[in-house]
């Protein structure tokens, strides 16, 4: 089912035999891989859900607070699997968020039209549709969209905020497609019947690595007339307030690397998100639209 591609001692791909599409396949589903984010856990599945979301299939990366139980209250039919553990090849490691990805494509993509891999601290926001399938529509057999990241900031918060992520967090950097090292990233949206290869930011369909934006056009991702948040535009709250910074940082990655070295490398991204901003209510305004503003507060 799975063939492993190795580099630079960790194992950061997976290949993968598409599973069979079931003749009633519809909808889109969430896969999520999470330890202990109980704070925020409830915000992102209501919005979620309200954005029309089908199914979560969540990963449990050894979750010792509520966040399990947020999510059984927020959406009575989450997967829930327990996924806490390092597995290696020989010295590599193997990516276990990467692991998880093709995990639920293999075990669960027959039977939705899409399938998204996200974490807690990403959105996705429908720009003109009042849902996600309804943003999704337009695409026909296009078998999947890459969507850069919007990265939001501390926007002044030294500590958590009364109110939620949403309501706080409208600062972001002015620049989905920089230059600077860490800011431009994309996460998918993909038919999961056509999936052949996994990483966390990239995901090859039909063999291929070729991606198309969310109007439906392609070219390399890394060129900037390839930038489109007209339909679906994907909000990444890297650091929420100061202090949640600090615990996250001390929480670790997600592969083995030395203390020091992410450290560096949270806080350069940090200083390049908060560099220039500007103000983005998208998500906000997403729920005024829809009427749906008191349905999201926590």
């Amino acid at each position: 089912m799975f063939r492993f591609l190795r580099r630079a001692g960790q194992i950061t791909r997976i290949d993968i035999t598409p599973p069979r599409p079931k003749a009633d396949r519809a909808g889109i589903a969430v896969v999520l891989i999470v330890r202990n984010e109980e704070t925020h856990i409830a915000e992102w599945a209501r919005f979620h859900r309200l954005a029309g979301v089908s199914r979560f299939i969540v990963y449990d990366n050894g979750c010792t607070d509520g966040t399990l139980a947020a999510l059984r209250t927020e959406a009575p039919d989450v997967v829930i699997l327990p996924w806490a553990q390092k597995f290696r090849d020989g010295p590599r490691e193997i990516h276990n968020q990467v692991l998880a990805y093709a995990h639920a494509v293999a075990n669960f993509g027959a039977g939705f039209r899409w399938m998204t891999f996200i974490d807690v601290d990403e959105f996705l926001v429908p720009k003109q549709a009042a849902s996600l399938p309804q943003a999704l529509a337009h695409l026909g057999d296009i078998p999947q969209i890459s969507l850069p990241w919007h990265m939001f900031g501390r926007s002044g918060h030294m500590t958590p905020p009364e109110g939620g992520v949403l309501a706080n967090y409208t600062q972001r950097n002015p620049d989905p497609m920089s230059d600077q090292k860490g800011l431009r990233n994309f996460k998918m949206i993909v038919d999961p019947c056509r999936v052949t290869s996994m990483k966390v930011h990239q995901i090859w369909t039909d063999g291929s690595p070729q991606s198309w934006n969310d109007r439906g056009e392609t070219t390399k991702r890394e060129n900037r007339a390839f930038y489109s948040a007209d339909h679906i535009q994907l909000n990444h709250y890297y650091t929420r307030s100061d202090a949640e910074l600090r615990a996250k940082i001390a929480r670790g990655p997600n592969l083995t690397t030395p203390d020091a070295d992410h450290l560096r490398r949270v806080m350069r991204k940090v200083a390049a998100i908060e560099e220039n901003v500007v103000l983005d209510r998208a998500a906000l305004d997403w729920l005024v639209r829809t009427g749906k503003p008191s349905k999201i507060s926590p």
